[in-house]
C-alpha cells in the first residue's frame, strides 16, 4: 500500500510544479461590483468559482477567506463548499483562511468543521491563531495529521497593530513570534520523517523584517503562507529579500491585486505574475 504523502510535501510538490503564487479568493464589496456582480452569496459564488477556474492548472494553491463567505450567513457557507469542493477536484490544494482559535474541544471542533476528509467544509489546510497557546491547537495538529492536512499558525503578520503581542519578550529572550516558531518546529521535528517537509506551518507576513521581528532560520523545513504580495507591497522581487533563505518554502498569496483584473483577464493577471516569479527566481 503507498503511504499517503504528508501535506508538507504537497504544498513542497505544488511550489516546485507551478510556483510561489497563490491565488486569494476574496469575493468583498468592492470587487464584485466591479465585477458588475450583486453582493450576495450569489454573486460570491460567480466570482470564486471563476477564479478556480482561472486558478486551474495555472497555480497550484488556493485561498478562500472564509470571512467573505461567512458575511452572507448559511447561503455563503453553502458557496464556500461547492467553491472549496470545486478546487479540490480541479487539483488545487485549498488553504481555508479561517484564523480559528480557541481552547479545549471547541478548538477540536473547529479543525473537525475543517479537516475531517468528506466534512461539508473540507479544506486541505486552515489558519490557526495561536495566542491562546500552542497547546491549545494539539488536537487540531493531531487531526491534521492523521488525515494528510495541514495548519498554519499565525506567528509574525504584517499589521502593525499585532506587533505589540507578537513581539513582546519571552522570559527566554526571544520574542513572542520566534517562541511560536520554535515550538511548532519542534513539534515538526518529532513527527516529519528525514528529507520531508513538516505538515504545521506558519503565516509570516511578506512585508515582515524577519530581524525586527526576533525570526530566524528554523527546521524541519516547513510552508510558509505569505500574505502581503501584491496589494498590501511586496512583490516577487522582495521574496528572497524578506524570507532569506526560507524562500523556497513561501507560498505568495495575492487576492485583490488579480481579482481586480476582472473575469475576462484573470487568467492573463495570473500568467503575467507568474512569468514575474519566473523572472526574478529563475
Amino acid at each position: 500500500m503507498t503511504a499517503t504523502i504528508g501535506f508538507g510535501d504537497r504544498v513542497r510538490d505544488a511550489l516546485a510544479e507551478f510556483g510561489p503564487l497563490c491565488l486569494g479568493i476574496d469575493p468583498h464589496a468592492r470587487l464584485l461590483a466591479d465585477w458588475g456582480l450583486e453582493d450576495t452569496a450569489a454573486g460570491a459564488r460567480e466570482l470564486a468559482l471563476a477564479a478556480v477556474d482561472a486558478a486551474a492548472g495555472r497555480v497550484g494553491i488556493v485561498k478562500p477567506q472564509v470571512s467573505f463567505f461567512e458575511r452572507h450567513g448559511p447561503a455563503g457557507f453553502m458557496v464556500l463548499e461547492e467553491v472549496m469542493a470545486a478546487a479540490r477536484v480541479a487539483g488545487l490544494l485549498v488553504i481555508a483562511d479561517a484564523k480559528r482559535g480557541d481552547i479545549g474541544t471547541t478548538m477540536d471542533a473547529y479543525a473537525e468543521a475543517w479537516l475531517t476528509p468528506g466534512a461539508p467544509l473540507e479544506a486541505d489546510a486552515i489558519t490557526a491563531n495561536p495566542f491562546l497557546g500552542i497547546g491549545t491547537l494539539e488536537g487540531t495538529f493531531r487531526l491534521a495529521e492523521r488525515a494528510g492536512k495541514g495548519v498554519f499558525v499565525l506567528a509574525a503578520t504584517s499589521n502593525p497593530d499585532a506587533f505589540t503581542a507578537q513581539r513582546a519578550t519571552l522570559p527566554s529572550g526571544s520574542t513572542v513570534s520566534a517562541g511560536i516558531v520554535a515550538e511548532v518546529s519542534a513539534r515538526n521535528a518529532g513527527t516529519t520523517e528525514a528529507g520531508s517537509w513538516g505538515s504545521i506551518g506558519f503565516v509570516i507576513g511578506a512585508t515582515v523584517d524577519w530581524a525586527e521581528a526576533g525570526l530566524s532560520p528554523f527546521a524541519p523545513p516547513a510552508p510558509i503562507l505569505g500574505p502581503g504580495f501584491g496589494h498590501q507591497g511586496a512583490g516577487p522581487q522582495d521574496l528572497v529579500t524578506r524570507f532569506g533563505a526560507a524562500a523556497p518554502m513561501v507560498i505568495a498569496s495575492e487576492s485583490r491585486s488579480l481579482l481586480a483584473s476582472g473575469p475576462n483577464r484573470l487568467a492573463d493577471a495570473i500568467d503575467s505574475r507568474i512569468q514575474e516569479y519566473r523572472s526574478f527566481h529563475a
